[in-house]
C-alpha cells in the first residue's frame, strides 16, 4: 500500500512536471499596439486585421488598445520616457519620437519590401545620420486642404473657384455664399499648427534659416497669421471653434460642418471616410485644391505610422503582416485613405461620388507640395514650431495678446524648448 502510494505520487509529480513545460514551451508571445483611429471607420477594419492574424499564429497574441488620439501625443512620450509603454504604435510625431524607436530590420522577412514600398517615408523615423534602420511603416498618408460645401455654393449661386485662385479670393467666395444664405461660419480651420503651416508656406514662410535651423517667425508667417487673425476679428471664422480651448489642444470643426454650417473647412484628407459616413448624402461635399499665396500653392505631408519600440521576431512578424500589400491595401481601400505606401493598387469601398473626388483630388495633390512643407514635415523638432504657432495664435486671435506680440512669443517658445532639449 505504502509502496504504491509512493508511485502514484509520482506519477502525479511527472504529470503535473510536463503540464508546465508544455505550458511554459507553448506560451504565446503578447505583443500590444497603440492604436488610434478615426472612429469605427478605421478601428473595425484593424481589429479585424488583428483577430485574423491572432487566429492565423497562436504563438503570437496582438493585443490592440484603442486610444484617444490625445493619448497617442501626451501619454504615449510620458510612457516612453519612463521606460513602459506598448511594442507598436500608430503615431503622428514620426521624428519627434525616434529616440524610442527600435530597429527591426533583423526581425523582418525582406528589409528590402520595406525600402522599395515606403523609402521616403522611412527616413522621416530615423534619427540624424541614420540611413538604413527599419522602424515600421506609414499606415496612411495624409495631403491637408480644403473642403467646400458644394450644395451650399450651388444653391447661393457662387461659382466655385479653380486651381491657382488665393486664400483671399476663397475667404470672399466663402463669405458671399454665407451671407446669401444666412449661413452662420464662412469658413472654419482645424485648430492645429500643422494646419497653418501648409498655407504659411505659400504665403512664403520658410521655418528654417540658412543653416537648416527652425526659425518659425518670418514674413510668411507673419501674412499667413495676419489673415487669419483678421478673418476671426471680421466674421470669416467663428472664434466659437478655436476658442473654445487653448493651449496647444487640436480642435476640429466637424460638428459644425456636418450640420451644414460651414462653407469652407480647411482640414485633410483624412476626413474623407469620416465625411461620407456623418454627412452621408445631406449635401454635397467637395475637395478642392489647395489656395495659393505668392510663394506655392501647397498643402502638408503627413499621416501616420505604425513605428516599433520593441525589436523582436513576434513584432517582426506582426509588422510584416499589417504591411503587406493585401492587408494595408484592404485597410486603405476600407478606410478611404491616401496610401504611404509606392506600389499598393487600392480598391476603394465606396460608390460615393465626393468621396471619389476628393480621393483624386487629394492625390493629385502631392506633387504640388511644396519642399519646404517637405523639410518642415521631416524635421525631428517640427512639433515644437506647430504648438508655438497654434498656442500664440489662438491667445492673440481671443484678446489675450497683440498678434505681434504673439508674433515674438511663438519665436521665444521655439528657442526656450530647443535650449531644453538640446542645451546651450
Amino acid at each position: 500500500m505504502i509502496k504504491y502510494f509512493f508511485k502514484a505520487v509520482s506519477v502525479t509529480a511527472i504529470t503535473i512536471s510536463l503540464t508546465l513545460v508544455s505550458a511554459v514551451s507553448f506560451a504565446a508571445t503578447d505583443v500590444r499596439i497603440m492604436w488610434y483611429g478615426d472612429g469605427d471607420k478605421e478601428n473595425v477594419p484593424i481589429q479585424g486585421q488583428i483577430d485574423a492574424f491572432n487566429a492565423a499564429n497562436s504563438d503570437i497574441n496582438v493585443i490592440l488598445d484603442i486610444v484617444p488620439y490625445d493619448a497617442i501625443m501626451n501619454t504615449l512620450p510620458i510612457q516612453l520616457a519612463a521606460g513602459e509603454g506598448p511594442d507598436i504604435a500608430r503615431v503622428t510625431d514620426l521624428g519627434g519620437l525616434n529616440k524610442y524607436y527600435a530597429d527591426i530590420t533583423p526581425h523582418v522577412a525582406n528589409p528590402q519590401y520595406y525600402e522599395d514600398s515606403f523609402g521616403p517615408f522611412l527616413k522621416w523615423y530615423r534619427k540624424s545620420g541614420d540611413t538604413s534602420s527599419i522602424h515600421g511603416f506609414h499606415s496612411t498618408m495624409t495631403v491637408t486642404g480644403p473642403y467646400v460645401n458644394k450644395t451650399l455654393f450651388e444653391q447661393a449661386g457662387v461659382d466655385l473657384l479653380g486651381p491657382g485662385a488665393t486664400w483671399a479670393e476663397w475667404a470672399d467666395a466663402a463669405n458671399a455664399v454665407a451671407s446669401k444664405l444666412d449661413i452662420p461660419i464662412p469658413m472654419a480651420w482645424d485648430r492645429s499648427g500643422h494646419r497653418v503651416s501648409g498655407p504659411a508656406v505659400s504665403m512664403g514662410a520658410q521655418y528654417f534659416d540658412a543653416n537648416g535651423d527652425p526659425k518659425l517667425v518670418d514674413d510668411g508667417l507673419k501674412a499667413m497669421t495676419q489673415m487669419l487673425y483678421d478673418w476671426h476679428q471680421d466674421g470669416t471664422m467663428s472664434k466659437d471653434l478655436w476658442g473654445s480651448v487653448s493651449g496647444t489642444k487640436y480642435h476640429a470643426p466637424n460638428d459644425w460642418w456636418n450640420a451644414a454650417e460651414v462653407v469652407f473647412m480647411m482640414s485633410g484628407s483624412w476626413q474623407i471616410g469620416r465625411f461620407a459616413n456623418e454627412v452621408g448624402d445631406d449635401f454635397d461635399w467637395w475637395a478642392v485644391p489647395a489656395p495659393c499665396g505668392p510663394a506655392a500653392c501647397t498643402g502638408m505631408p503627413g499621416g501616420n505610422a505604425l513605428l516599433a519600440f520593441t525589436a523582436n521576431d513576434a513584432v517582426g512578424r506582426v509588422m510584416d503582416y499589417l504591411s503587406s500589400k493585401e492587408q494595408l491595401g484592404a485597410f486603405i481601400g476600407e478606410v478611404l485613405a491616401i496610401p504611404g505606401h509606392l506600389d499598393l493598387p487600392v480598391d476603394y469601398q465606396t460608390d460615393d461620388a465626393n468621396a471619389k473626388h476628393a480621393l483624386e483630388t487629394f492625390a493629385g495633390a502631392v506633387p504640388t507640395i511644396d519642399q519646404v512643407a517637405f523639410d518642415l514635415q521631416a524635421h525631428v523638432d517640427n512639433r515644437i514650431m506647430f504648438n508655438a504657432i497654434i498656442s500664440r495664435l489662438g491667445q492673440a486671435i481671443v484678446g489675450e495678446m497683440s498678434l505681434e506680440e504673439a508674433w515674438v512669443k511663438m519665436d521665444e517658445d521655439v528657442e526656450k524648448q530647443l535650449k531644453e532639449k538640446y542645451g546651450g
